[in-house]
């Protein structure tokens, strides 16, 4: 027994020496934490419980009997980060390149089986070369095992992906399919065929890199939604991302202790610039509104047009959706469109309250949109909203024109209250382009048309560029000073806390993707 004994502790330290100390020094070398350093940073001092530290793979092919790793490359287990539940799995690059086997992928489809029937976030620590070759199709069934789970766990519990080395092929959709991607920078890439295959298919050269980097998927795919610039950081952002949200759908997000006082805030009177043509920054709106240092970001490299974040208002998670001005004038263009719906069908998921900060001209033209689909990508974000249940508030500080008016949370499609500053513009467009249609043959029979037209635009203006007529009729439920606007929407959100709605029987919508 004693001898058994031995042989079991002796694996169990092989097994949390993640493979070897020579493989842990390369991996420091290339600045990177092990599989184990990550967890231990991850979860709270001491909760780390691991399941499958003595599994090992079953290829008997090509050698790999002589070659047996306990825990087979993959670290599983669960933990607290900040007192609350959490399961995880951290791929161990220095076993096999983190290469994906069988039992590797069985030990994180039990975890992953254990978060959903326990109702608890997943967190995916993902470095690895891909599917362990050796293996052949026990692997590839592997990672379907690890999507189908994905599915069915999703808008159930939160799932968070962390790129933190490659993550190549198939490897990429497991992250693709889960709430929210981080990448590190410079240590860290995505792609579904590497530089070599695009060299030999497409003759193009490119790096790793720059086909699939942090900071290209940051910005221009959109793919990941947080960027880190190590190993430490990016642990540090997850932990901020599950702040906000609740364990599972069932539930509602924390919320940290809160006295209500004076809650006017002065600074917002004067963000709005006298020109209406003028760009501000809606950040700075943002700021004036919610609680002190709580706004966090998500996407911010990404369709800079669109502003989205999670934030707290009187202690309370809420998700923010906002049209910033200093980009595009605030349009709604494709990726704007996209980046909006998602985080609003994320938050509508986990029943986070969504707060709708609206200056928006319209949708951008031109042919690029046309033909990259407008029309769909649009739809994706009014469908969003019309879905969404959650309490949803929107706040008009200046345009609100045409159809972006009605996609951006108008009362028209669910909104439960909306408020505009005096500055809000309600209209089908812009008073210049709309005197232009209404008063065509006026100005062109005018001895002075540019006059005429300056004047027909004032007389517009003077009807639509203001929010009182959309109050008249009840779209509007309240033109308020800016400064009283954080006071309202403590208040408002307070009086919708017990929202509750029913939806149409159905098995699911078509959301047009």
């Amino acid at each position: 027994m004693d001898k058994k004994l031995d042989i079991l502790n002796s694996k169990l330290a092989e097994a949390q020496l993640g493979g070897g100390a020579a493989r842990i020094d390369a991996q420091h070398k290339k600045g990177k934490l092990t599989a184990r350093e990550r967890v231990h940073f991850l979860l709270d001092p001491d909760s780390f419980e691991e399941i499958g530290a003595l599994v090992m793979h079953r290829c008997t092919d090509f050698g790999m009997a002589d070659q047996q790793y306990p825990g087979d490359g993959v670290v599983t287990g669960y933990g607290t980060v900040g007192g609350r539940l959490v399961y995880v799995f951290a791929q161990d690059f220095t076993v096999f390149g983190g290469s994906l086997s069988e039992t590797h992928a069985e030990k994180i489809c039990k975890v992953m089986d254990l978060a959903l029937k326990n109702g608890a976030p997943l967190i995916g620590l993902n470095d690895s070369g891909g599917a362990r070759i050796q293996e052949g199709v026990n692997s590839l069934g592997g990672y379907a095992d690890i999507f189908y789970r994905n599915v069915q766990a999703s808008g159930v519990i939160p799932q968070i992906s962390a790129i933190m080395g490659p993550c190549a092929g198939g490897a990429v959709y497991s992250p693709a399919i889960t709430d929210f991607i981080l990448m590190v920078e410079h240590s860290s890439y995505m792609f579904v065929t590497g530089p070599n295959v695009v060299k030999t298919v497409t003759n193009e050269e490119v790096s790793s890199e720059e086909l699939g980097g942090a900071s290209t998927h940051a910005s221009r795919s959109g793919v990941t939604h947080l960027t880190a610039s190590n190993d430490i950081d990016c642990i540090a952002k997850i932990k901020r991302l599950l702040s906000y949200m609740p364990q599972n759908c069932s539930e509602k997000a924390p919320a940290l202790p809160f006295e209500l006082e004076e809650e006017y805030r002065e600074e917002l009177t004067a963000i709005i610039p006298d020109n209406a043509s003028q760009p501000y920054d809606m950040k700075e709106v943002i700021q004036g509104i919610v609680d002190t240092d709580s706004f966090f970001e998500i996407h911010e490299a990404y369709a800079d047009n669109m502003v989205v974040g999670f934030a707290r208002l009187a202690g309370r998670s809420i998700g923010i959706v906002a049209n910033q001005p200093i980009c595009l004038a605030g349009v709604l263009d494709v990726n704007a469109s996209k980046k909006g719906a998602r985080f609003v069908r994320f938050c509508d998921c986990f029943n986070i309250p969504l707060l709708v900060l609206e200056d928006v001209p319209g949708f951008l033209p031109g042919t690029d949109q046309e033909w990259n689909g407008i029309i769909t990508n649009g739809a994706k974000l009014l469908y969003a909203f019309s879905e969404a249940t959650v309490p949803r508030i929107t706040v008009i500080t200046r345009k609100a024109y045409g159809g972006a008016y009605d996609v951006m949370n108008s009362k028209h499609i669910g909104a439960d209250m909306n408020f505009a500053w005096p500055t809000a513009e309600i209209a089908v467009m812009g008073a210049k382009g709309a005197s232009e249609i209404i008063f065509k043959k006026e100005i062109e029979s005018s001895s002075d048309p540019a006059a005429k037209l300056l004047e027909k635009e004032r007389e517009y203006a003077d009807t639509f560029a203001n929010p009182y007529r959309a109050a008249s009729r009840g779209f509007v439920d309240e033109v308020i000073h800016p400064k009283e606007t954080r006071r309202k929407l403590i208040k408002a959100y307070a009086m919708l806390e017990n929202k509750d709605v029913s939806r149409p029987r159905r098995k699911h919508g078509n959301v047009p993707l």
